[in-house]
């Protein structure tokens, strides 16, 4: 760090660099190229690697992409490093969905239903979550690979 951003409090280099990383990862998502995506997201994990946001971010660049095991592996392991990450809840829940996975899918939507984002935005994945459990419960468990009607989901991007 130079003497300059030491007198006036900059950011360290690293944290700079890091910053720069899931910016560039956000702007490249936005424009929908997802490959170059994760490419930053892992160069920012790399210097951070529990960082649930970056953590979270792949997990939703790999499921635009359809890899959705990479999607939920990563889902999860947002979910190591902070456990009431509500939109790592909310993702990982859909994802389980079209695998089958209903109890596990429960239990991740109960958990993002328990302690939503709060806003006014959350309030359309709120009602989604709700409706998806109804549906759960409401219904015998889709095999593996049904989609319910609740299946699709909004992302979470904080």
């Amino acid at each position: 760090m130079s003497f300059w951003n030491r007198l006036t409090g900059g950011k360290p280099k690293q944290a700079a660099e890091n910053l720069d990383y899931l910016n560039e990862a956000l702007a490249l998502e936005r424009q929908g190229d997802y490959d170059a995506a994760l490419t930053s997201y892992k160069l920012a994990l790399r210097q951070r690697p529990n960082n649930h946001k970056v953590l979270q971010n792949m997990a939703i660049a790999y499921s635009k992409l359809g890899l959705l095991d990479e999607a939920i592996r990563y889902y999860r392991r947002a979910l190591a490093v902070e456990p009431r990450l509500p939109g790592a809840h909310y993702g990982l829940a859909f994802l389980l969905i079209r695998r089958g996975e209903v109890s596990d899918a429960a239990f991740h939507l109960e958990a993002f239903l328990m302690d939503p984002p709060p806003s006014k935005e959350a309030e359309r994945w709120v009602k989604h979550a709700q409706k998806a459990i109804s549906e759960l419960k409401s219904s015998s468990p889709p095999a593996p690979g049904e989609q319910l009607k609740t299946n699709e989901y909004p992302e979470i991007l904080e």
